[in-house]
């Protein structure tokens, strides 16, 4: 493919493809097979293109195309830097393999409304493209929000009161935050930088005072919801009354990765860590992702369901992207972008894990899966690779984003960011390592053993499932493959921090 087509064309046709696909996915609704094999085409050709994008990318080459000018100073344009290629490297090869599991969970649980689900999932997918390839402000602002309005309708996807009530909240706070803080940094922005296009080094004038920078930071940080940075974290935890696919997405293929991902451009192409580093701009910042941190860990010890776990934890690891940009040293960026790779592979395996448990045991609540590891023994071993991924122990990838962090944080001089890492490791282990051990070690209870008919469970589950074991089997392969190109991953986000 890259012998044939010109960069900037497979730059183009990595946001047709997805946005082609939802049409072909629609148009055959009446033909549930070829509907998803449809998917499955559209989220393979899209990997093809961004991986093939991939060795120029890493090799200085920075392809960019005009897709329309709005405005005089306002266009609609991409441009590939290594943060976003790294970012579209993530969401485009994890759709493949949560189509795969898309497909096992909606056939085994008779979900309703598939061919909505399908659309809107590539719609998503499209959407975090164009922004993982925005070239400014505008455009990333665009696709910001038709990624927030395409998944709406996953999130309301059981269509009951729980759903459509955690779907308003979902779109409320998203939306709110976008348009009440987000947007008016963005025009702030204009009109201070005379510009809305991302620029090494930054793009905001150098007499600007620091007061002025940190309460613009405060705008950014605070107006880009999907980081979910306590307070504005809310909608995540309610988000997860949708099924466990859309949990995936939310959480590891597009919406969060999203979030965090436009944190660190702002900080890099907007602010310049430079400036914020002998401005001071960003100290605050260290302190609220780190009460985000620790807080988010102690709530999740909390929680008995076990995707509200997750979620959790999941608000939790999101600030450890929002720590490395707050740093604003080269090693706690290149931590921050890498953790959303790492923390991409592993949470997508324990959300896996959690719908292959519902799909064949019908089991919500850690409580209730005591014994259950002997009846699903594949799915109990993915779930700790990517546990033990999450925490940070080598030899699996999720060791190398926090061992950045860490380095960023002493290049920074806080020792104390230091110890809340490590704080934090030790709390990941406490609400993560016992629901393996439950699972795995202790007897089982009676509610445990019982399916819901009130029948023993059979020991072949997961080969009756194996549409929705599989996958979490591939990413917890993918936390360890990680590990071994770890410096690969540093490679190619490293020019972004270099001058």
């Amino acid at each position: 493919m890259s012998g044939i087509l010109a960069l900037e064309t497979r730059l183009v046709l990595t946001l047709i493809v997805p946005f082609a696909g939802a049409l072909l996915i629609a148009a055959l609704h009446r033909k549930p097979d070829a509907r998803e094999a449809a998917t499955l085409g559209t989220s393979g050709v899209l990997a093809l293109l961004v991986w093939s994008l991939l060795p120029a990318v890493a090799n200085g080459a920075r392809p960019e195309a005009l897709l329309v000018s709005v405005a005089p100073g306002l266009d609609f344009a991409l441009r590939i830097e290594p943060l976003g290629m790294l970012f579209a490297l993530v969401a485009a090869t994890l759709w493949i393999v949560n189509s795969i599991y898309s497909i096992g969970y909606m056939r085994a649980h008779d979900e309703p409304r598939q061919t909505i689900f399908y659309v809107c999932f590539a719609i998503a997918v499209g959407s975090a493209m164009g922004l993982a390839f925005a070239k400014n402000l505008f455009t990333l602002f665009v696709f910001y929000e038709l990624l927030t309005i395409s998944t709406y309708p996953l999130v309301a996807h059981n269509a009951d009161e729980k759903a459509i009530r955690g779907a308003r909240v979902y779109l409320l706070i998203l939306i709110g935050t976008s348009m009440l803080l987000l947007l008016p940094a963005i025009i702030l922005t204009a009109v201070l930088g005379g510009t809305l296009d991302f620029r090494p080094g930054g793009i905001l004038p150098p007499e600007l005072g620091a007061g002025v920078m940190a309460a613009l930071l405060a705008l950014y940080m605070f107006g880009i919801g999907k980081a979910a940075l306590m307070p504005m974290h809310f909608w995540l935890p309610t988000a997860m009354v949708a099924p466990t696919p859309v949990s995936a997405l939310l959480h590891a293929v597009a919406v969060v990765k999203a979030g965090v991902f436009t944190v660190l451009k702002v900080v890099v192409y907007v602010f310049g860590i430079e400036r914020l580093a002998s401005t001071g701009a960003s100290e605050w910042l260290t302190v609220v992702a780190s009460i985000s941190l620790l807080t988010a860990s102690a709530v999740a010890m909390t929680k008995d369901n076990l995707k509200a776990r997750l979620a959790y934890s999941t608000v939790s690891q999101l600030a450890y992207c929002v720590l490395g940009a707050s740093l604003a040293v080269s090693a706690g960026i290149i931590g921050g972008a890498m953790q959303i790779a790492m923390h991409a592979v592993g949470k997508i395996t324990l959300f896996f894990c959690a719908g292959a448990i519902y799909i064949a045991a019908h089991r919500t609540e850690i409580s209730e899966l005591d014994g259950l590891g002997r009846k699903m023994p594949f799915t109990f071993a993915a779930f700790l690779i990517g546990s033990l991924s999450i925490i940070g122990l080598p030899p699996l990838g999720g060791s190398w984003s926090k061992w950045w962090l860490m380095l960023g944080a002493l290049d920074a001089g806080m020792i104390a960011v230091v110890v809340v890492l490590l704080v934090s490791s030790l709390l990941n282990v406490l609400y993560l390592l016992p629901i393996f051990v439950r699972g795995c070690f202790l007897p089982p209870q009676k509610l445990a053993s019982v399916g819901a008919a009130g029948v023993e469970l059979p020991d072949d589950l997961e080969r009756r499932h194996w549409l929705v074991v599989l996958p979490p089997c591939i990413t917890a392969g993918l936390c360890l493959v990680a590990f071994f190109y770890a410096d690969t991953i540093a490679a190619l986000v490293a020019p972004i921090v270099t001058p």
